[in-house]
């Protein structure tokens, strides 16, 4: 199973250039544990894919001490919350990064959205609808906390990239998360990427073992997407504020995002729900309103 999307990747790679411009995908990176590596893992995809001439557009709900803007040195006074109330253009609000990596500042955002009349959902599906640059891809660093709010973005996306380690209460969380929106919210299809190991053959060992007792006990399909091995130039690079595809190109790390990057692009997209970044947010609104006061992970 661990090789199979690597192999259903390989063989979609010549397709991918077939891929309309209306055509957007949007990928929720969740992680069950705090500090499993997740803002570094939609950092540096997000610059490989700009590498690659993607248009990227980060939404980053993360907390502002340790958000995406924190990880690439960049500096920001609006965020999503300033769109909603009208105060500023979303044009006006996002962040450009290195190599042309939009940045949408979103946790307060989040919270407001639950509470929009119709008038106002319906101004904001448009502002995202006329963005002046077309956008190739959406990650979302999505917040630690509980289903609670991981949930609303993650339902709204194509697809769940979930980011674990090696230590066992990540595994367990992981697999809570994964567990909370199968069973609850009939998520069926999720990414897995193993960060933080010292080497392939542990990675798949990790992906094995939870992938088993998906198979057992959840109606879900877990699909390995790679590796991130243990690499001292990604914490260095996290420190220069840099991520390490663009400062140590050469590094273990670097080349593993390098072909994560292309698989994510490349692979099957189950739950493809078609439009644009217009459409997303048409479908994040209406899952803010689900009700997860009673959900923890």
């Amino acid at each position: 199973m661990a090789r199979v999307i690597r192999d259903q990747a390989a063989g979609l790679r010549g397709l991918s250039a077939l891929r309309t411009d209306d055509l957007v995908r949007i990928v929720a990176v969740a992680g069950g544990k705090k500090g499993v590596g997740k803002t570094s893992v939609v950092v540096n995809l997000a610059m490989t894919l700009a590498k690659n001439g993607k248009h990227v557009l980060i939404l980053d709900e993360s907390p502002r001490h340790n958000n995406v803007n924190a990880h690439l040195g960049l500096h920001t006074h609006h965020d999503l919350v300033h769109v909603i109330n009208r105060d500023k253009t979303l044009d006006q609000v996002i962040s450009q990064g290195p190599n042309d990596i939009s940045v949408l500042t979103a946790k307060r955002g989040m919270h407001s959205l639950a509470k929009l009349n119709a008038g106002d959902q319906d101004w904001l599906i448009k502002s995202f609808g006329e963005l002046s640059r077309p956008v190739d891809v959406v990650l979302i660093d999505t917040a630690m906390g509980g289903a609670s709010q991981v949930l609303p973005l993650s339902l709204a996306s194509q697809q769940v990239l979930i980011v674990l380690s090696d230590s066992s209460s990540s595994i367990k969380d992981a697999y809570a998360l994964i567990k909370v929106m199968n069973q609850e919210y009939a998520k069926k299809h999720f990414l897995v990427l193993v960060n933080k190991v010292q080497s392939e053959q542990a990675a798949h060992t990790i992906f094995d073992n939870i992938s088993r007792v998906a198979r057992l006990h959840l109606s879900a399909t877990l699909d390995y997407i790679g590796f991130i091995p243990t690499d001292e130039k990604l914490r260095r690079s996290t420190q220069l504020c840099r991520s390490v595809v663009d400062a140590f190109p050469a590094s273990s790390s670097a080349i593993g995002f390098k072909q994560i990057a292309d698989d994510l692009l490349c692979c099957t997209c189950p739950d493809d729900y078609g439009g644009g970044v217009e459409s997303f947010m048409q479908r994040l609104i209406r899952t803010s309103h689900l009700n997860t006061q009673n959900l923890t992970v």
